[in-house]
């Protein structure tokens, strides 16, 4: 019972230092109680310890997960509870792996293993075809930007990183504590503590105080529609959504504007895409464009590409019937007045509804079994480059991040690699009504303004559209389910900050220091004096 308890205070103290309603220093022991639980059934006769450690560890995680992410259920039920049972046991399945190597190795081997081991498990939740990375936990501290203005040099694995390094710490003290009964122990642990928290603090601090922006001001108006996507969404055509963007920004447009960003998919009926420079929407766009001369547009629209052709079938390729196939992209275009449409197709997508996972083994098993969100059920075609848009006239390169790829940190260091000097993002987060989902969206998208030290300018459907500077700052935005358009500056920057340069090499150097503690656990048998 006592093992219960310690297990769902873990889950408890996780789920309440989770943003954006959360107070994040509760992550810094939110592990204790279950590692106390795990070293306290280690010590026992209990049989099948395995399927207790992994029971328990599935009351935290499973408590977390709902808490934290069960708005996913106005989207689709089953995609929530897919999403909240399996991360749970996901991981649990590390608690258990961190089990099995503890029980014949040295404590403090063990407890390197378990944190590099859960390092490694988020660095696989951003790259394998299941990514749900939503819960790493770096992310944890979105909220509370004037702490973690150091992800310019780590990213949010520093933070992940951070929350380890208190929790084994205090964890340990509490051990020892527990065996001398000393005051000495406890006064100690308190100090080593709150240094590991105040000293990274306060270079937060003032590395916020002394950042000073540098570089050209753009213009922005961030268009927030408010429709709703599963109705009204897809039953108008894309000539009434241009007629509703031209109204909402009527009062708005000046010839000082630089760039006009609408929602992901805002022209949500499908456009040919070979047809696409000869439609009426174009047409119609250009002449937007020639009654603002620097004016430049970047928004969300669904292309489609009908072909016959055998030889151009790709593994995201759909198809149709016998002899005909098609591509489906969620993309963004940026229109201006030279000729050429670039186009960027997102490439980060949704599980089970934009990408269907490892489907040469689970289509014969499940077969289309995706879920349908307003229509929007076909694989969808992406890209290996991070494509940047330059305004007409020079003065900035944008990244059109759209919608999921704004949770992926060295996933956005790829457009500022490939020089965009400010950041857009543009989403659609009316699936999850009013809840968590979109606040925690939009939070995440500062971690990503730290990282890259870049301004944000975020057009979302319903919202919440919003203008983030490079600190991490929302200097301005529209509350959900508000219709209009948000006017508002950028700055751009061209320094590269050295995560954007490294990625997340404290992620790759976990998995190196995971399989070497592994190699070493294998080979070597415990010290009997419990050290290294």
């Amino acid at each position: 019972m006592k093992r219960l308890l310690l297990a769902f205070i873990s889950g408890l103290l996780l789920a309440l230092g989770w943003p954006t309603y959360g107070f994040p220093a509760l992550l810094f022991v939110a592990f204790v109680p279950l590692l106390l639980a795990e070293h306290h059934s280690r010590k026992t006769d209990l049989k099948r310890k395995g399927l207790s450690i992994f029971g328990l560890a599935y009351l935290s995680f499973f408590i977390w997960n709902l808490v934290t992410t069960s708005w996913l259920r106005f989207a689709d039920l089953f995609g929530a509870s897919f999403a909240i049972l399996v991360n749970s046991a996901l991981m649990s399945t590390v608690f258990l792996l961190y089990h099995k190597y503890a029980k014949r190795q040295s404590q403090n081997r063990s407890l390197l293993f378990l944190v590099a081991l859960w390092i490694s498990f988020e660095k696989l939740h951003l790259v394998w075809e299941f990514s749900w990375p939503w819960l790493n936990l770096g992310n944890g501290f979105s909220e509370y930007i004037t702490w973690i203005q150091w992800y310019e040099y780590t990213g949010t694995f520093g933070g992940t990183l951070w929350v380890w390094i208190l929790n084994v710490i205090v964890f340990k003290g509490l051990l020892a504590y527990t065996n001398e009964r000393s005051k000495r122990t406890l006064q100690f642990l308190l100090l080593k503590s709150a240094a590991l928290i105040i000293v990274p603090i306060a270079i937060s601090v003032v590395i916020y105080k002394t950042y000073a922006p540098q570089g050209n001001t753009v213009n922005v108006i961030a268009l927030q529609p408010n429709i709703d996507p599963y109705s009204e969404k897809y039953n108008l055509s894309n000539l009434k959504f241009l007629e509703l963007m031209e109204r909402l920004t009527k009062d708005k447009l000046n010839d000082s504007t630089d760039l006009l960003i609408t929602p992901e998919t805002y022209f949500a009926q499908n456009e040919r895409l070979p047809d696409f420079k000869y439609s009426l929407l174009k047409n119609r766009l250009d002449q937007l464009i020639s009654e603002h001369s620097n004016l430049n547009l970047l928004t969300g629209i669904s292309f489609i590409d009908v072909f016959r052709d055998e030889n151009r079938v790709r593994p995201e390729t759909n198809q149709y019937d016998a002899v005909t196939w098609y591509d489906d992209y969620n993309a963004a275009i940026f229109v201006n007045a030279l000729d050429n449409v670039p186009q960027y197709n997102k490439s980060k997508l949704v599980v089970g509804i934009e990408n269907f996972p490892y489907q040469d083994v689970l289509k014969p098993i499940i077969g289309d079994a995706l879920i349908d969100l307003g229509g929007t059920v076909a694989m969808k075609t992406t890209q290996d480059y991070r494509g940047v848009f330059t305004g007409s006239k020079g003065n900035f390169k944008a990244a059109p991040i759209i919608c999921y790829e704004s949770v992926y940190g060295e996933f956005v260091t790829g457009y500022v690699r490939n020089d965009a000097n400010f950041l857009t993002i543009i989403t659609n987060d009316a699936w999850w009504n009013e809840s968590q989902g979109h606040q925690q969206h939009l939070s995440l998208a500062r971690l990503r303004a730290i990282e890259t030290r870049r301004d944000i300018a975020r057009s979302a459907n319903t919202g919440i559209s919003a203008i983030i500077n490079a600190k991490g700052e929302i200097t301005s935005q529209l509350d959900y389910g508000k219709q209009g358009a948000l006017v508002g500056q950028v700055t751009t920057n061209d320094k590269l900050t050295f995560y954007v340069l490294a990625g997340d090499y404290i992620a790759r150097i976990s998995i190196f220091i995971m399989i070497f503690v592994l190699l070493i656990g294998f080979f070597r048998r415990k010290k009997v004096n419990g050290s290294l």
